[in-house]
């Protein structure tokens, strides 16, 4: 059976898709663009799940400014390598 994602999810995603490179964004911004603005939490296990290479999850970091959490190979300090190389950090 294939698990059918929620229009949370799609929306988060389709958010996460359009942020350009040397952009980034908060768990809690992408969470409020998709209209759910307590749903941060929800929005880094959407992220941790992802592994579309298309969706450059890479780009979402902690209000605090930190760089949080990375599911790919590498983890947190791949995640700030591909930021510095993009120049959003």
């Amino acid at each position: 059976m294939v698990k059918k994602k929620n229009n949370f999810t799609e929306r988060v995603l389709s958010i996460v898709f359009e942020i350009p490179k040397g952009k980034t964004l908060s768990y809690k911004d992408v969470a409020g663009r998709a209209g759910s603005p307590n749903a941060y939490r929800a929005v880094g296990s959407i992220m941790r799940r992802n592994h579309n290479s298309h969706i450059p999850c890479h780009r979402i970091i902690r209000s605090d400014g930190k760089v949080g959490g990375y599911n790919a190979l590498g983890g947190s300090d791949r995640k700030r390598k591909l930021l510095e190389k993009e120049g959003a950090l």
